[in-house]
């Protein structure tokens, strides 16, 4: 063999999505609501900052050594505590530290998934997942959400579900009580993993918070260790900051054990320090602090992008107005819409949106763009619609754009 080895496959379906949303914070006058990112005025950076120099002071072995692969065993039973107060019975041996809610999805993966074998999400679905999955070579099914009946049957043909209960990203959707219901009776009945990734769990703007997944299967347990189906994985990047890369997982003891195993295939422990950090925030009450005050500000950006978007954009796309998480999901009335065409003139005019199809490989739901409301004050995001627009009257040809509003009334 002469030369060097050609890279690995997979690589040929990677998606630069993420990378330029996180990517475009340095381009000067671009509103970027494409991206799921958190207000940075509500990080409590002072807090922070002397948390972590107290704990590098005072414990600078524990704080800037090495650490357990599964984790800080105080920080495991923090997390194990505040899932009991909800009446969800678990314990240390059900919780697994990740660095963040993507490790948590790509140990999953390596776990779980070998090629070819099926994996079942409501389509759209986060594209972070799927990257996650890439390596492995899973083949996907539609969990069609629309009929619970049915879910039985599907989850017999699947080898692993994925599920985002809470304020869907991209759609912002959130599953319905009885489907919730139906969902843990399916996995439960065909035995089934079941991934509940709840980041956005915490957002509910509208109506009192539902059930999710874990907390309805561990109602079917007994004793105090969880052993069912469901596979919840949880964050700080939107409650507190997503910079410290701390999430967790909690699931059955044999699954945590095995998704250890990986991790430390994978980067042998998590940051000790940024664990230091979540410990003392969980233990000071910073999260319930600061929630009241991301709610009233995300709330009041939810209807700031709407009403821009009815100003701007509602000649082109219909949407519902999701009662929480962070993103609006904007259909395109005309299924012939070139949405690649209108991110890349959009990009040119200052504005940076989410293409559907990054999270639609099924084309199930026609174009769509994603939109962000959490990042950008009322202005910007009037500013962000108003591009969008100019956008769309260049890619959209002028019979089109006069049908379209004859549509819309």
């Amino acid at each position: 063999m002469t030369g060097r080895a050609e890279f690995a496959s997979w690589l040929e379906g990677t998606n630069d999505l993420t990378s330029r949303f996180v990517g475009s914070a340095g381009i000067a006058d671009l509103v970027n609501v494409a991206g799921g990112l958190p207000e940075p005025s509500l990080f409590p950076v002072e807090r922070l900052a002397m948390i972590a120099s107290d704990a590098i002071r005072n414990q600078p072995e524990l704080a800037l050594g090495y650490g357990p692969t599964g984790g800080m065993p105080e920080l495991r039973e923090e997390i194990a505590a505040r899932y009991r107060a909800r009446g969800i019975r678990i314990d240390a041996s059900n919780v697994l530290l990740t660095a963040s809610g993507t490790q948590a999805l790509d140990l999953a993966g390596k776990v779980l998934i070998e090629p070819g074998r099926r994996v079942a999400c409501d389509f759209p679905t986060y594209a972070g997942a799927m990257d996650a999955f890439r390596p492995r070579g899973p083949r996907y099914q539609h969990l069609d959400l629309s009929a619970p009946e049915k879910l039985g049957a599907a989850m017999e043909r699947a080898d692993l579900v994925y599920m985002i209960p809470n304020f869907s990203n991209p759609t912002g959707k959130l599953v319905d009580l009885e489907t919730r219901h139906a969902l843990v009776e399916a996995a439960h009945q065909s035995d089934t993993w079941m991934i509940e990734d709840d980041p956005y769990g915490a957002l509910y703007y509208d109506g009192p918070a539902l059930p999710g997944l874990l907390q309805l299967s561990a109602e079917r347990g007994e004793g105090d260790c969880y052993r069912g189906p469901v596979i919840h994985m949880g964050s700080l990047s939107k409650q507190l900051v997503p910079g410290l890369r701390v999430g967790w997982v909690i699931a059955a003891p044999e699954l945590i054990a095995k998704m250890s195993s990986a991790k430390q295939a994978t980067d042998l422990c998590s940051n000790s320090l940024a664990q230091l950090i979540t410990l003392a925030a969980f233990r000071e009450g910073m999260i319930e602090e600061l929630l009241p005050r991301s709610l009233a500000l995300y709330r009041e950006r939810r209807s700031a992008l709407a009403d821009a978007m009815e100003r701007h954009i509602s000649h082109w796309f219909e949407w519902e107005i999701p009662v929480g998480g962070m993103f609006i999901w904007a259909r395109a009335k005309d299924r012939a819409l070139d949405v690649e065409a209108v991110v890349e003139a959009g990009m040119k005019r200052g504005v940076l949106v989410g293409p559907g199809s990054a999270f639609d490989p099924m084309g199930l739901s026609g174009p769509a763009l994603r939109l962000n409301f959490t990042l950008n004050d009322p202005g910007k995001l009037d500013r962000a619609m108003e591009r969008l627009a100019d956008a769309l009257e260049e890619v959209t040809p002028t019979r089109q754009r006069r049908e379209s509003a004859v549509a819309a009334g």
